[in-house]
């Protein structure tokens, strides 16, 4: 037995999912004529664009990412030091990272193995343009089997993570400090990163540490003491035990 048909009503769930073309074969079918250009000035644009974004990419191949990238630090003599770094999405670790005053393909390519020296390169590196990537650099990662993944001209937001790292490191460290050479940078950005991955909260990470850091609840102690890091430049909070 047929249910009777109801009035007045319609799917439109169904709607958003047809096409003009579609919409108007139906209304053909109903005995009712309506222009395809009609159709369309009265159906509801979708806000996200049709087709995959940018965005699209980086959360679909998480697991498979990393960043590569390059910042400057100037030191009390005036001289620029680049550092070079290589951060994995997954959980937002700088996994590797190293300072030159002279930043070329050739040293680049040789980072880029020492980063990954037993075949756990990430399939999908993020890089921009810079000429520090240049034949050698390519070559070396084809040779490593790594599919590279090229930004646009001037577009650092399609390089969000690690033009934010850059960012929590100069607030946090480097701009609190007076940098005087090769050695005394790395051992300040080894230490800021040791605090970086073991006891830094990401809002990324729903308030995680890259190292994922463990809840310390009353049983471990009532009292809450500060603990200083790197000489007093960071600090982080554990329970103890009156």
């Amino acid at each position: 037995m047929r249910s009777a048909p109801q009035r007045g009503k319609c799917g439109t769930a169904h709607f958003r999912l047809w096409a003009s073309p579609r919409i108007v074969g139906e209304l053909v079918k109903l005995g009712i004529h309506v222009a395809k250009a009609t159709v369309e000035k009265y159906m509801v644009r979708p806000r996200k664009p049709p087709s995959p974004t940018w965005r699209a990419f980086p959360n679909s191949h998480v697991k498979d990412l990393a960043s590569v990238d390059f910042f400057v630090v100037p030191t009390v003599s005036f001289k620029v030091l680049f550092v070079f770094f290589v951060l994995a999405h997954a959980r937002c670790r700088v996994v590797y990272f190293n300072v030159t005053e002279h930043p070329t393909a050739q040293w680049t390519a040789q980072q880029i193995s020492e980063a990954f020296p037993w075949e756990e390169a990430p399939r999908y590196p993020i890089r921009d343009r810079d000429h520090a990537y240049g034949p050698a650099f390519r070559t070396r990662v084809e040779r490593m089997g790594i599919e590279e993944v090229l930004t646009a001209p001037r577009s650092p937001w399609q390089n969000p993570l690690a033009e934010r790292v850059i960012g929590s490191i100069r607030r946090e460290c480097l701009d609190n400090v007076v940098v005087f050479g090769e050695r005394h940078l790395r051992r300040l950005l080894g230490d800021y990163l040791d605090h970086y991955h073991a006891w830094r909260c990401h809002r990324s990470l729903a308030m995680d540490c890259p190292a994922p850091r463990q809840v310390q609840g009353l049983e471990l102690g009532e009292a809450v003491v500060e603990i200083a890091e790197a000489g007093g430049l960071y600090r982080h909070y554990e329970r103890r035990a009156a």
